[in-house]
């Protein structure tokens, strides 16, 4: 049987997954920033979360997770609830939104991803320690474990929260844009740790702005515009009349010709 191509609206959405949205809308200052989307994550993918600026990607991994407000609709984690099952969950935020003066070293970073494991006032013991920096080792950051995250560069900031998220060995990760503004090196140690993840048996969503390189690194792809435009294999939906519906003008016929699987 060949893959289904998931439309919004088009498609019966399962009641269990890795993540499921059904009507998942979100408003900010009585603007839709997302709207309607139904969306179910196939287990074990890699899916890019593929739109142009404002489309609400960002948007939509917050609001998966729980961490604004639904104006209708619902989404689950695993499940379960968003807050039930966020144990479960390995989240990388938008550099953006992170304070970088906050005074922890790399290591430090990494061990917070070990604190639902260990418990929030128990103390960080050498065993720990131990587990944080094989993480770190995995991302190519070992040597830099007791430099304050402040003073790493953008790529290597990235690493060190991919090694937090690699320390939670969660079953699902959503990533918002871990590729923005991270050198040639950094990108290819990220995307490695990602196919590591999905060989495990992970699932993985990430926000993705390089229309080039998507049909490279993921499989699937959910498509946005505000509304879910399509989802489904890369292969499939990666096509330019999808691009074409998402981008609108903003991407040039020969642009179109030339991204299209």
């Amino acid at each position: 049987m060949s893959p289904q191509i998931h439309l919004v609206n088009r498609a019966p959405i399962p009641a269990q997954g890795p993540l499921v949205a059904h009507g998942l809308s979100v408003v900010y200052n009585g603007k839709p920033a997302l709207w309607n989307v139904d969306f179910a994550a196939p287990a074990g993918a890699l899916v890019g979360v593929i739109g142009p600026n404002g489309a609400g990607k960002s948007s939509f991994i917050k609001a998966a997770l729980g961490l604004v407000p639904w104006a209708s609709g619902w989404a689950t984690l695993l499940g379960e609830a968003p807050g039930k099952s966020r144990a479960r969950v390995g989240y990388v935020p938008q550099r953006a939104s992170v304070d970088w003066d906050f005074p922890a070293s790399a290591l430090d970073v990494v061990a917070m991803g070990l604190y639902r494991k260990l418990g929030w006032f128990r103390p960080v013991n050498r065993r720990t320690k131990e587990a944080a920096r094989a993480c770190l080792e995995r991302v190519g950051m070992a040597d830099f474990a007791d430099r304050p995250i402040g003073q790493l560069s953008g790529g290597q900031q990235q690493r060190v929260f991919l090694a937090r998220a690699l320390a939670q060995d969660a079953d699902l990760y959503l990533m918002d844009e871990p590729f923005a503004g991270v050198d040639a090196a950094s990108e290819q140690v990220l995307i490695s740790a990602l196919l590591g993840l999905q060989a495990a048996g992970k699932t993985v969503l990430v926000v993705h702005h390089d229309l080039q390189t998507a049909p490279d690194y993921f499989d699937h792809a959910l498509i946005l515009a505000t509304r879910a435009v399509a989802s489904g294999p890369m292969a499939e939906v990666f096509t330019a009349e999808t691009l074409q519906e998402a981008y609108g003008g903003r991407l040039a016929p020969s642009q179109l010709a030339a991204l299209a699987v």
